[in-house]
């Protein structure tokens, strides 16, 4: 089957401007692994590139300096013995030399593995760029990879020589729904919204996950040939995964592993007593790499003081929180890691159990909280500046748990509910009751003078009763595919 490019516009179109430009530019690409970056430059340059190199993973540097020598050979050009990278990269200066006018694309792939130890490839890399390649403006620098970490460290933050030489960063996000509905129809799929918002809430958006995917089978025989099978493809992916982001990434594991364990999120001080990770620099830095990546998001509760502002500060509080949001790695804790069966058809044996049941709740609340601009679109409310928080607090007699707030600029608070189920969602009178005593003891602890609308969010609509007056917006699970 050809591959087949689905979605990545915004991202198409940044690339397509750096490489237009009259000015030399460095642009760095990252993102989790198996997210399509490589996939992405590929599209985009084709074999319009004056150089291409791939870094190795775990061989040594002369390894490594063999191989950029090799591609430098596959475009006819052959330099002297080279021992180091300040050699290397001269070598490639020389090469892109004799190239006729005009803009000359160097790409190379996966260059955190490049960076092997004391080898000063970062050295090499600065020389290029500052001596040479930024008094030009030809040379379109496309570097990319995996090793998330070493990306942000090394190039988009360094504090040395290459401080602030990235002049373009592309963090790449795995699929929404929609581009998970386009990749499905252009692969012949026949499947329903719900049975793709079901498939995301187990796998998330990562276009490599999708595409192991077999159309003849259900979503749950498919769940479980790739998860539960001991030779499933993605069987141990989780391990998998965040080594080959992090560095270290025992400590990464320790910071989800926590979160997993508080799915409404953990306080920096209390992620740090629960992970048993040392509160430092460091871990300031891990956080960030997580949230780079879509792991975690990090939020404020709301409070009556709360400001609209266009993003959080740098600076958190105290009571900021730190939350799991990445599918797949909530699917791992959730089902995954509580599971000691044998069955390779657990998941398709439990579709009617109160393991799914558990499950698929907790994971229609994280898919809305990862399709905020969608249910914006669906409420009329894209151009009206929002933050959005999560609220417990107390009232004069009850206390509330609120997943979603939407606070406008517009003096207006959406408060949202979301189920997941079957059918349409028919309201109970405990479920007007538990309604009502949230938007009562949020508007008593808050003393907001916002008008509150109760807005629901299900998968198949609201089945209308005597119960379901207190229902001001109902958004459906299509209006997420927008």
């Amino acid at each position: 089957m050809s591959k087949i490019f689905i979605g990545r516009e915004r991202e198409q179109q940044l690339l397509n401007e750096y490489l237009h430009s009259d000015q030399s530019e460095f642009i760095a690409v990252y993102g989790r692994r198996r997210v399509g970056k490589t996939f992405l430059i590929q599209h985009i340059i084709g074999n319009e590139y004056a150089f291409y190199v791939a870094g190795m993973n775990n061989v040594s540097m002369r390894i490594q300096l063999d191989n950029f020598i090799h591609a430098l050979n596959k475009q006819g050009w052959h330099s002297n013995s080279i021992s180091t990278w300040l050699e290397a990269f001269i070598a490639l200066e020389e090469y892109l030399e004799t190239l006729p006018h005009g803009n000359k694309i160097v790409y190379i792939d996966e260059m955190p593995w490049m960076d092997t130890p004391r080898s000063n490839f970062i050295s090499g890399l600065e020389h290029f760029w500052n001596s040479w390649a930024t008094w030009r403006d030809d040379i379109k620098l496309i570097v990319c990879g995996s090793a998330t970490s070493w990306i942000i460290n090394n190039l988009i933050r360094n504090r040395g020589g290459l401080h602030n030489r990235v002049t373009h960063k592309i963090s790449l996000k795995p699929f929404t729904l929609r581009e998970c509905r386009l990749y499905f129809d252009a692969r012949g799929f026949r499947l329903s919204n719900k049975q793709i918002a079901e498939c995301y809430m187990v796998l998330g958006g990562v276009p490599f996950y999708l595409s192991k995917l077999n159309k003849g089978e259900s979503i749950a025989q498919n769940i479980d040939r790739l998860l539960f099978a001991e030779d499933g493809e993605l069987y141990d992916e989780f391990q998998s995964l965040y080594n080959s982001l992090y560095k270290n990434a025992s400590d990464h594991i320790k910071v989800v592993t926590a979160l997993a364990l508080k799915g409404k999120g953990l306080t920096r001080k209390e992620l740090v007593s629960k992970s048993k990770v040392a509160d430092n620099g460091k871990f300031t830095l891990m956080l960030e790499e997580l949230e780079s990546c879509g792991f975690i998001r990090r939020y404020e509760p709301y409070k009556p003081t709360s400001r609209m502002r266009r993003r959080l500060s740098s600076r958190l509080s105290p009571d900021t929180l730190f939350q799991l949001v990445d599918p797949f790695t909530l699917f791992y804790f959730q089902v995954m890691d509580r599971t000691h069966s044998s069955n390779a058809n657990y998941w398709s044996c439990n579709q009617n159990s109160h393991i799914f049941t558990s499950w698929s709740g907790f994971a229609f609340e994280m898919l809305c909280l990862n399709h905020v601009e969608q249910i914006k679109k669906a409420l009329g409310i894209s151009g009206v500046m929002t933050n959005v928080f999560s609220w417990f607090g107390k009232g004069a007699n009850n206390y509330a748990q609120i997943d979603m707030l939407i606070d406008r600029a517009d003096s207006t608070i959406n408060l949202c509910e979301m189920k997941f189920y079957n059918k349409a969602y028919r309201m109970t009178q405990k479920d007007e009751t538990d309604i009502e005593n949230k938007v009562t003891t949020f508007i008593e602890a808050t003393n907001t003078d916002k008008n509150v609308i109760v807005t629901l969010i299900t998968a198949k609509g609201l089945d209308h009763n005597e119960h379901s007056e207190c229902i001001q917006n109902e958004i459906v699970l299509d209006d997420l595919f927008v």
